[in-house]
């Protein structure tokens, strides 16, 4: 494994214990403490999740890309669900996770010796599922947006438009919008796995050559 992969996966890897402790730590003490402490529990998880990555992360980066693809799943979906809390359910940024998904699933191929033929196979079965995790999130989102009495004032103020945001123009939004975002993440996953797989390959060749 090279240092790029090698950086990329413990980088992947590594953020989601010390997240999840982290924001576990913090919500966990809301009930429990004064919320003059509630931090400090939060700073509790986040060494936990320290801990855990100092005990075990050597061992994940070195196994990526042998476990099974439920555990990258899983992994994906926490990052979906932190950037859905983090951007309070605007799936905008969504599209981002596209990049790392795909430099993981470009180099698992390589890896695993896979031909062109099935990269884009691969390729594709990778962005159905990001981009239906988006379309989840996009509900998610669409259902906030529509529940609140505000959203039509609250887009207004921060567009700074001159008009005032009616519901069909909300829907409209949501439509649109969110049809535009997953097609985005459709094409950026698929073009995520390809440049992945094109660039492991290519130094894959180049260090059995030397």
């Amino acid at each position: 494994m090279r240092m790029t992969e090698r950086v990329t996966l413990s980088v992947i890897f590594g953020a989601v214990p010390i997240c999840i402790c982290f924001v576990a730590g913090w919500w966990i003490s809301i009930p429990l403490v004064p919320e003059s402490w509630i931090p400090l529990c939060g700073l509790a998880g986040f060494l936990v999740g320290v801990v855990v990555d100092i005990l075990f992360l050597s061992t994940w980066v070195r196994h990526a890309y042998s476990m099974k693809p439920i555990v990258w799943m899983s992994v994906y979906l926490v990052y979906s669900v932190g950037m859905f809390g983090f951007f309070m359910g605007v799936p905008l940024f969504h599209v981002a996770l596209a990049f790392p998904a795909g430099c993981f699933v470009g180099g698992w191929l390589v890896h695993r010796g896979a031909d062109s033929t099935r990269m884009k196979k691969a390729a594709k079965d990778s962005a159905a599922f990001t981009t239906s995790v988006l379309a989840i999130v996009c509900v998610a989102s669409a259902a906030i947006a529509l529940a609140s009495p505000s959203t039509g004032a609250d887009l207004q103020g921060m567009l700074r438009l001159p008009f005032q945001v009616t519901p069909v123009m909300i829907m409209c939004l949501i439509l649109g919008g969110g049809l535009s975002l997953l097609l985005l993440q459709w094409w950026l996953t698929l073009k995520s796995v390809e440049l992945a797989y094109g660039y492991f390959a290519v130094r894959t060749s180049s260090s059995i050559s030397a």
